[in-house]
């Protein structure tokens, strides 16, 4: 009611400012620096992981370098002593590095290549008028949400009893990432004095700006959201209109070149300026091409990662836009972000209050005001635009029709079992995937799994390697049938702790992967070389992860999907619920060597059968 009495433009100035102070409050002393690790013990680590990886020889060659590099005196320790000064300096010694270089420096597309998918459980409806009945909920939810982290009322999350930085929360509306020639940026428009009130919404590749508060500053209701979803649709019927966000899905060169080309019309740059700017995205997709209950779920995952392809929905993507939901007239839905500002964790509590709101009735009743009319937005297209377009559409059918994804619920069990056992659900599936590559392939690959180090200040993520030592002589036990079922218990059990154990490290800000990069990226900000540890065949196979995975637990059954991070590897995501658990999987077509449902179903078999391990039937 307060804000009702406050003018339009202070309200949202207030809002600003208030923001803002949301932001420093996540830099108070619960949440501590992210520690510089030490050398010693980083280096060891390094070596440690690389046994399970390299023969012997190719191993005693490395522990040599590793050696001269960490000898006292040395190039080592002298970057080490760079980075504890940078952490003394700066908010966080390793998060801008870590974005800028993982991120705003990758050349390769947005879908597929970096940007996650979150696919959530199908609504109950089908057609246009139930689609923009949910969308309308949807807007007001995520506007509730942003309410409460303006006004302060977010509650500070905490992992294993500590809490975690919120420095991510403000910054997922109104921004967006910018192409340029050799690295992108990002644009924070809510940090402006006037922050934008509307959001974008796309349908039948035609964007539109959705004022989203009324002029005295208050939120609009859900049924003043849905009038205006209906003007919307009334004015988006498929013509022959030009998908210009097929343009977003490039090569970042590339994109970069033609945004240049695109932002030289005044019209142009207006409304790309208005996209950009938005608190969010909303795409309204046609229905998901439905071939069977059993494919559906792979399928509809695919369409919020990519759109499915130039002729189904990728037009309706802006795929440089930090948050995009998606809602499908058939009741398929999810979110598509942007990872250089967000991250999973804070992406599913959103999604979690997302799911809250929509259970509860909508108490508000809507003014009796007229509502201006959504503006559409509206591009010129000279030749070379439309040369651009063309290009793109093949690019990103290629790419789709490359991406082999296989979505599946595994029901015989979640993640209570291992806790029975007293091993960690997270381990265990780690431990799992390992063994299921090994069936797949006959060897052990070089795996990253990503974790949260968000109980630092400014903290973002770190990889955890495997396989571990432990984990191989598992793997190489576990198939052999001259070893007795207490044998390999025992072997299951040190693997599952070994990675464990590795965890406990990361979350204390011991992981050795960011480490390992700042003191590389360290060197080339001194002007050095870069060290003989980086160039060496060993770091080259240990970073070529033919395994990205990640869990990224919510209260819903909804699964994260995103590519793999080599030509022949696979990425795998997974949400253990208490009695099943959600996989995606995903290869690329064009590797003979990988395929995504042949891995599914060893992971099948795998599991079921480390369930007979620990409670055997016989």
């Amino acid at each position: 009611m307060i804000l009702r009495k406050i003018q339009a433009g202070s309200c949202r100035a207030w809002l600003s400012r208030v923001s803002l102070r949301q932001q420093e409050l996540c830099f108070s002393s619960s949440v501590p620096s992210q520690p510089v690790p030490p050398l010693a013990q980083t280096l060891q680590a390094y070596l440690k992981a690389l046994e399970p990886l390299l023969p012997p020889e190719e191993l005693s060659h490395t522990r040599r370098m590793v050696q001269e590099f960490g000898r006292p005196g040395g190039l080592g320790p002298q970057l080490q002593e760079g980075l504890e000064k940078r952490a003394r300096h700066t908010k966080n010694w390793i998060s801008p590095w870590w974005v800028q270089w993982a991120y705003l420096e990758g050349r390769q597309p947005l879908p597929v290549h970096s940007n996650p998918a979150i696919s959530l459980p199908r609504r109950d409806y089908n057609g246009w008028r139930s689609q923009l009945v949910f969308a309308s909920r949807l807007i007001a939810a995520v506007l509730d949400f942003k309410a409460k982290i303006n006004t302060g009322q977010l509650p500070v999350e905490y992992m294993r009893g500590k809490p975690l930085c919120m420095e991510l929360y403000p910054l997922l509306f109104s921004s967006c990432r910018i192409p340029g020639p050799k690295h992108d940026y990002i644009a924070h428009h809510g940090r402006s004095r006037r922050s934008p009130t509307h959001i974008t919404v796309v349908r039948n590749y035609q964007f539109f700006q959705l004022e989203v508060y009324n002029s005295d500053g208050s939120r609009m209701t859900e049924s003043q959201i849905h009038s205006q979803l209906l003007r919307i649709r009334s004015q988006s019927w498929k013509t022959d209109k030009e998908p210009m966000g097929i343009l977003t899905s490039e090569h970042r060169h590339t994109w970069g070149q033609a945004y240049n080309r695109l932002l030289r019309d005044k019209l142009n740059k207006e409304s790309v300026r208005l996209i950009e700017s938005g608190l969010f995205s909303l795409c309204l997709d046609s229905p998901v091409m439905r071939i069977s209950d059993e494919k559906y779920a792979s399928r509809k995952a695919a369409q919020i990662l990519h759109g499915g392809g130039t002729f189904s929905n990728s037009g309706n993507r802006w795929f440089d836009k930090t948050l995009q939901f998606v809602v499908g007239e058939d009741g398929s839905w999810g979110l598509l972000y942007e990872q250089a500002t967000a991250e999973g964790p804070p992406i599913a509590a959103l999604l979690d209050h997302v799911l809250d709101y929509c259970e509860k009735p909508d108490p508000k009743r809507a003014p009796l005001v007229p509502l201006p009319m959504p503006k559409k937005l509206y591009f010129h297209i000279d030749r070379e635009i439309k040369r651009d377009i063309e290009h793109a559409k093949q690019n990103l059918d290629i790419l789709i029709n490359d991406l082999d994804v296989n979505v599946f619920n595994f029901k015989r069990f979640g993640k209570d079992l291992p806790k029975q056992h007293k091993l960690s659900p997270h381990s265990f599936i780690q431990v799992a995937l390992q063994l299921a590559y090994y069936r797949v392939h006959n060897e052990v690959c070089a795996a990253c799994d990503i974790v949260s180090q968000r109980m630092f200040r400014g903290g973002r993520t770190e990889y955890i390697r495997s396989p571990t030592s432990q984990t191989l002589k598992f793997i190489l036990a576990f198939d052999d049938s001259s070893v007795t079922r207490e044998a390999k218990l025992q072997l299951f059990r040190e693997a599952v702790d070994a990675y464990a154990a590795l965890t406990d490290q990361a979350f204390k800000g011991h992981g050795i992967e960011r480490h390992l990069l700042g003191l590389k990226l360290q060197a080339i900000e001194e002007g050095r070389s870069i060290p003989k540890i980086f160039m060496d065949t060993a770091y080259g196979l240990a970073t070529h992860w033919k395994l990205r995975t990640g869990q990224v637990p919510a209260n819903t059954d909804s699964v994260m999907c995103f590519g793999p991070l080599v030509p022949d590897g696979y990425s795998v995501c997974y949400n253990p619920q208490a009695d099943h658990v959600h996989f995606s999987i995903t290869a690329f077509n064009c590797c003979e060597e990988t395929h995504a449902e042949t891995f599914a179903v060893t992971l099948k078999d795998t599991l079921c059968q480390l369930q007979e391990l620990l409670q055997p039937t016989v």
